[in-house]
C-alpha cells in the first residue's frame, strides 16, 4: 500500500471527488489542508497549476482530479469505471459534464447582478434537464453500482444543500430521477465523509463574503427584522 497524501482545501469540489473515491475504495490516506488565499511555498513548488487537489504517492505528485481518480481506480479495487471501453468513455464524458456544472455554479455565486444570476441559473436548469434524460432507474448513475460519475456529481449537488436555504432555485422541480439520485448520493458514507462537519457553515461564509448578487441576497435574507 503506497503512502498517500491528499493536498486539499475545505471547500474544493474537485478535492471531494478524490476523497470520495478513496473512501469508497477503503484506501487509507492523509489529508493536508491549505489556504488557497495564502498558498504555501512548498505547495507552489509541487503544483504545476497552483490548484488542489494534489495526490502525493510516495515521492511522486499527481495533479488534476480526473487523473487522480483514474489512477486510484486502476490501482485499488473495486473498480468504479465500467469495464467496457465505450461505456467507460461515456462515463468520462459525463464527468466532464459535471465539471461544466461546477463552472456554472461558480458563475452563479459570482454573478454581479440579477440578470447574470438568472442566466447562470437557466444554464444549470438546462444541465439538470439533460441529466434527467440520461439517468436510468438508479439509485446511482449506472444503476445499482456506485461509479466515478457519482463521485463527480456528489460535490455538485452538495452546493444546493446550502443554496436552498437562501434562494429559490426550482432546478430540481419535475426532475424525479435527478432528485432521487441527489438523495442517494447524500446518504452515501463516502460522500458524507468527504467534507468536514462544518462544511455548510464554511460555504455559507464564503457566499456571504462575495461581492455578488448571491452574497447580497444571502446577507439580506439574514438581516434582522426591523
Amino acid at each position: 500500500m503506497p503512502d498517500l497524501e491528499l493536498v486539499s482545501h475545505h471547500l474544493c469540489p474537485y478535492v471531494q471527488r478524490a476523497a470520495i473515491t478513496l473512501a469508497e475504495k477503503g484506501v487509507p490516506f492523509r489529508r493536508t489542508l491549505i489556504d488557497l488565499s495564502a498558498k504555501p511555498r512548498w505547495f507552489l513548488e509541487i503544483s504545476p497549476l497552483g490548484k488542489v487537489p494534489l495526490l502525493r504517492v510516495g515521492g511522486r505528485v499527481l495533479f488534476e482530479s480526473a487523473a487522480i481518480c483514474d489512477y486510484l481506480d486502476e490501482v485499488f479495487a473495486p473498480c468504479l469505471h465500467p469495464q467496457d471501453p465505450l461505456e467507460r468513455a461515456v462515463h468520462r464524458a459525463w464527468i466532464a459534464f459535471a465539471s461544466t456544472m461546477l463552472d456554472d455554479i461558480a458563475g452563479l455565486y459570482g454573478a454581479p447582478d440579477a440578470e447574470a444570476f438568472d442566466r447562470c441559473a437557466g444554464l444549470l436548469a438546462e444541465r439538470i434537464t439533460r441529466l434527467e434524460q440520461a439517468l436510468g432507474r438508479g439509485p446511482f448513475f449506472s444503476g445499482e453500482l456506485f461509479s466515478l460519475v457519482d463521485a463527480a456529481f456528489a460535490p455538485v449537488f452538495r452546493y444546493f444543500n446550502v443554496l436552498d436555504a437562501f434562494v429559490i432555485l426550482p432546478l430540481f422541480a419535475g426532475k424525479p430521477r435527478v432528485s432521487a439520485w441527489r438523495r442517494a448520493l447524500a446518504r452515501r458514507p463516502c460522500v458524507q465523509g468527504a467534507v468536514d462537519a462544518d462544511y455548510p457553515e464554511r460555504l455559507e461564509r464564503f457566499f456571504r463574503t462575495r461581492n455578488s448578487h448571491l452574497g447580497h441576497l444571502i446577507n439580506g435574507a439574514a438581516a434582522p427584522a426591523a
